[in-house]
């Protein structure tokens, strides 16, 4: 009988192990795509493509026992060599091949040519080869950043006492309300896809007080925008026992701060390679929503058409004002007018128009909504009633307040939109994976 003891130790090196290990001068094995073959004719540039990035690998005619003529792009192999030091290769290193072992062969030219720096073809065209588009070494690397965030924001409320918890994206009602929702039959009931996973967020709050979750959110929203998804990542947390909703925006503060220390430790090699720049996190001003609109208004000479939400052209011109005149790369706008937030938005007591809740706009563009909810199972039901909301289908979700809700509030971030606006993108499908859109279902 044989028994499986835990994880295997492979007698092949990755990148890491190679740089942090005395191999100078000695054979080892590597595995690896061919990502490129440079045929010099005696010598020839075999480029091995792996998880940690480029290896230099190099056929000598005579020496190396393979027919490179056989040898294709995109062929994963295993290779054995001697290592050598080699200034002008990725990584300050090179192997100088032995043997090469054909682990699989591609049965179709590329179709896109995955090996150059930058990939000179259409977006739609990144799009639909996403599987081998995304083998570039540079596309590549904004997922590998975009890890980093989704990393940062769970190591970072790990820290803070927040617990993670996962919801269900089917439902029976929406958390948001309105009419762009995904409806689907469930077992011939109605049912929805989730815009939100806020109610469940909200319930949870009574059960450990801090809550967070990364998963999809559906909108059925028919926009085809270079910001708009249908489906997308959202980074959710919810706390309880808040003083008031600028804790909210403390916590989001420290997990930016947190996040970019944390790419320029960890991801500095993909940073590089994008020739991206952090923000400053150090402070982050607020605004609020009246404010900044004449703020603009008055600098930039434009006309407030819309006074209970802020269009595409005025966020950026909040962006614009707080980079020139603070020197700021995010600005949090605060105070929106209750018309324009959900029903468990808190009012302002102060002036009831308005709500404790916030946007988070980074580069002139909304990354996070959040805000301080309504706590009070009275209150709540006050406010349903004045926006002609029945009870039918939240039930099990005012339970949670019928029997008691610590003061609380939270926020959800767009993960895409915040990974364009960090590596300075124009499209957020250029930060989406698999992009989900009025067009696009496939791949």
């Amino acid at each position: 009988m044989e028994f499986i003891t835990g994880v295997a130790k492979k007698d092949t090196l990755e990148i890491s192990e190679i740089l942090a290990g005395d191999y100078e001068g000695k054979t080892i094995k590597v595995n690896g795509a061919v990502h490129t073959i440079r045929d010099m004719g005696d010598v020839a540039f075999v480029v091995l493509r792996k998880r940690e990035g480029l290896l230099q690998c190099v056929y000598e005619e005579g020496v190396t026992k393979f027919d490179l003529k056989t040898l294709k792009e995109a062929a994963t192999v295993e290779v054995e060599g001697v290592l050598a030091k080699e200034d002008r290769a990725p990584n300050g290193v090179e192997l100088r091949l032995n043997t090469i072992r054909i682990l699989s062969e591609p049965t179709e030219q590329m179709p896109l040519q995955i090996s150059k720096w930058k990939l000179k073809t259409s977006l739609e065209a990144k799009l639909n080869y996403r599987p081998v588009s995304l083998r570039n070494v540079r596309e590549r690397a904004k997922f590998r950043i975009q890890e980093g965030i989704v990393r940062g924001f769970r190591d970072f409320l790990y820290e803070q006492g927040f617990t993670e918890i996962h919801t269900p994206k089917l439902g029976a009602k929406s958390a948001e309300g309105g009419a762009n929702l995904f409806k689907l039959e469930y077992f011939h009931r109605p049912a929805i896809l989730q815009q939100s996973p806020q109610f469940y967020k909200q319930m949870m709050v009574g059960v450990f007080d801090r809550v967070f979750e990364t998963a999809p959110v559906f909108r059925a929203e028919k926009h085809n925008t270079k910001r708009h998804l249908n489906e997308y990542t959202s980074l959710d947390f919810e706390m309880g026992y808040i003083d008031g909703f600028e804790d909210i925006m403390a916590m989001e503060t420290g997990f930016l701060q947190y996040t970019m220390a944390l790419l320029q430790k960890e991801y500095s090699r993909e940073l590089k390679i994008l020739g991206v720049t952090l923000p400053n996190t150090d402070k982050i001003p607020c605004v609020r929503f009246d404010v900044a609109k004449k703020q603009v208004a008055e600098k930039y000479n434009r006309e407030i058409r819309n006074p209970y939400d802020l269009e595409p052209e005025e966020e950026a011109l909040i962006g614009q004002y707080y980079k020139e005149e603070c020197d700021a790369d995010f600005v949090f706008v605060t105070h929106y007018p209750s018309k324009k937030r959900p029903f468990y938005a808190m009012d302002d007591p102060e002036d009831k128009t308005y709500t404790l809740s916030f946007d988070l706009l980074y580069h002139g563009l909304e990354i996070t909504t959040g805000g301080q909810r309504i706590h009070s199972y009275p209150k709540l039901l006050a406010k349903m009633e004045e926006r002609g909301m029945t009870e039918e289908g939240m039930e099990q979700y005012l339970s949670a307040f019928k029997h008691g809700m610590p003061p609380h509030g939270g926020l959800g971030i767009g993960m895409e939109r915040l990974t364009m606006q960090l590596l300075g993108e124009e499209n957020v499908r250029e930060t989406t994976l698999f992009p989900r859109d009025m067009s696009r279902l496939e791949p």
